[in-house]
């Protein structure tokens, strides 16, 4: 523990003759020494109070006795040693005898404390004070911070018992005499700690694919994937804007793309349904056939017709007569939707010639009343683009009052509604006179 004698040259194989025995230091016996070598007697004493060389007994382990300050031999000069003789000697058994006590009373202080932090029985400390697992001294003292003792758990036997005296004063002297050393060590503790975690750390990430994702505890793999599985969740529904439908009046008023030379197929459908007869009057019963291959509306069509008949301002004024829609049996006559080259076709079998001006026809001598598909997508200049539903109106009215019997007439009074039997569709100004569009038999009703 203590400092080696510096060796001299002089000093060689002088024996001290007198040791220190088995029982007490200090008690002389006769024997060889150790075979050391010793300072001279003119050596001046050790500056830090150390007994010189010369006269200094050996123990049996051949090292002298140092004491040296701090620890349990106590601190401050130390008197000189002259072999147990004289007022010297007496003082140095005395001094002794002191270092002992203090380092048997040290000892007893670190057994008590010893006792203390020794887990008893369930584990508890014995002395009624329990034992709780703390941080490391070394990590806490790496930091220059005096750790705080952890607080006993409830209910557990030594609840708020502080330490005892004798504890305190060892854990402040053994903070005084190994802080620095513990710094080091702690420092280096923390070190290789940190040091693990960043390959645990690494490890991890490399074994789950470079990255870390955390899950909840208690909650399987296979589970939290099939949670997040799209296949069994609801696929969200985005509302559709709603496109409000168009009335028959806006469908009326539309104008539909059809080219002036179509030439259609040729050969008819006819709209199935039944629309009854609204009225009291004379009825007629009537089909409608639309050539295929035209691309318009046959519902659209065939509403048109049953209303614009049945229209009080219509042949129906009045009740005199009322038409019903039928599908099957013997109509009264057929009113035909056709392009305009079928609708040249079946005029002409009634001696009318309607490719001239592309206009429309009863062909008498068949039961075909003929729309011309043309007239009824795009309407004519004499009623314009904005009055397309009137123009349709017209066109019905006209072409049924040559199958019941009407032929044309003229308009006699300028500015005045054009009858509906004159040809509107060419024009609305016969010799010199100008009327205004007119698609009803009675406008004024």
């Amino acid at each position: 523990m203590g400092r080696h004698s510096r060796k001299g040259a002089e000093a060689k194989g002088r024996d001290t003759g007198a040791a220190v025995g088995d029982g007490e230091r200090g008690t002389p016996r006769s024997g060889s020494g150790g075979g050391r070598r010793r300072r001279d007697s003119a050596a001046p004493p050790s500056g830090e109070g150390h007994t010189p060389f010369r006269d200094v007994p050996h123990t049996r382990g051949g090292h002298p006795e140092q004491r040296e300050p701090g620890g349990g031999w106590g601190t401050g000069p130390q008197p000189r040693y002259d072999g147990g003789q004289g007022p010297e000697g007496a003082a140095r058994d005395a001094y002794t005898r002191q270092a002992v006590a203090r380092q048997l009373s040290a000892q007893q202080a670190a057994q008590r404390a010893a006792e203390r932090r020794a887990p008893g029985p369930g584990g508890q400390r014995t002395g009624g004070v329990p034992l709780i697992p703390g941080p490391r001294r070394e990590f806490v003292d790496a930091f220059d911070t005096k750790p705080s003792r952890p607080a006993p758990p409830a209910g557990s036997e030594g609840d708020g018992v502080p330490p005892g005296p004798d504890e305190a004063a060892l854990d402040g002297d053994r903070d005084g005499r190994a802080g620095r050393g513990r710094t080091f060590t702690g420092i280096a503790a923390a070190a290789v700690t940190t040091v693990l975690a960043v390959v645990v750390a690494g490890q991890v990430a490399q074994d789950s694919g470079g990255s870390v994702v955390p899950q909840a505890a208690g909650v399987d793999r296979e589970d939290a994937e099939d949670a997040s599985r799209s296949v069994e969740r609801a696929t969200p529904q985005v509302p559709q804007p709603q496109v409000k439908p168009m009335s028959y009046a806006e469908k009326m008023a539309k104008a539909y793309p059809l080219a002036p030379d179509l030439e259609a197929t040729g050969s008819f459908e006819a709209v199935p349904g039944l629309a009854k007869a609204p009225g009291k009057g004379q009825k007629y019963k009537y089909r409608i056939d639309v050539e295929k291959g035209l691309g318009l509306d046959a519902g659209l069509f065939a509403e048109a017709v049953q209303k614009t008949l049945n229209d009080d301002r219509s042949w129906a004024h009045d009740g005199a007569m009322t038409f019903e829609r039928i599908s099957s049996g013997e109509p009264a006559f057929v009113i035909t939707l056709a392009s305009p080259g079928t609708t040249g076709v079946w005029c002409e079998k009634s001696g009318l010639d309607t490719t001239e001006d592309n206009v429309s026809c009863d062909s008498a001598a068949t039961d075909r009343v003929m729309i011309n598909a043309y007239r009824w997508a795009q309407g004519a200049s004499t009623f314009g683009p904005d009055k397309l539903l009137a123009y349709r109106q017209m066109l019905i009215n006209h072409e049924v009052g040559h199958r019941l019997g009407h032929n044309h007439v003229s308009c006699g009074t300028p500015g005045a509604l054009a009858p509906v039997m004159q040809q509107q569709t060419k024009t609305l100004e016969i010799e010199g006179i100008k009327c205004r569009p007119n698609p009803w038999v009675y406008p004024g009703s």
